[in-house]
């Protein structure tokens, strides 16, 4: 679940001396599940919670999570950071923008969920971003590449030496490979 740090929970609890009695915070996703998926924590006072929602009790209050944005706060983490720079309340929430799948899943689904958590954010520094197509029955995993990856260069030693290599350790007796279908000819689609 969530993890508030005692310092972010020192951080809340100030706050919400200035506030109505009975306020406390909510924990929330925007767009969850998306690529534009945003976490955010605001306040929520009594008439604002839900019967779905899940309470987390705090020593000082109580954090409410709304049933939807649940499954994608696993693993999150609210802190409350000063530095020589001042204060900051940091949240990092892995799983906003994919939720994360069970050990048990299929093959494709934690293929994927690496490909999108581990990968994608790699190359999204360099404006590119890959998928997965399917599996193959001999355990070749099959990826379509966008963004600056599409008509790059690299994109060959991206893949053998970067995405295969990892995909290879992580499922290991279960991938025997991974091969690149995109069209990388030079075009209107290409990136440069």
């Amino acid at each position: 679940m969530i993890t508030i740090t005692e310092s972010a929970q020192q951080h809340f609890g100030k706050l919400l001396a200035q506030q109505p009695e009975g306020t406390n915070i909510r924990v929330f996703v925007v767009n969850p599940g998306t690529q534009s998926a945003e976490c955010g924590v605001s306040y929520c006072p009594p008439e604002a919670v839900e019967a779905s929602d899940t309470e987390m009790k705090l020593e000082l209050f109580s954090a409410f999570i709304d049933e939807l944005s649940l499954p994608f706060l696993d693993d999150a983490e609210i802190d409350f950071v000063t530095d020589k720079m001042g204060s900051q309340l940091t949240l990092k929430a892995p799983n906003a923008k994919v939720r994360k799948v069970a050990d048990d899943a299929s093959l494709i689904e934690r293929v994927d969920y690496v490909l999108q958590t581990q990968i994608n954010p790699q190359l999204a520094g360099h404006g590119g971003h890959v998928s997965l197509s399917e599996i193959t029955e001999d355990g070749v995993a099959i990826l379509q590449f966008g963004g600056g990856c599409n008509g790059c260069s690299m994109v060959d030693v991206t893949l053998k030496e970067g995405i295969e290599k990892e995909l290879l350790v992580q499922f290991e007796g279960e991938l025997t490979g991974a091969r690149d279908i995109t069209d990388h000819a030079r075009g209107d689609h290409s990136y440069y």
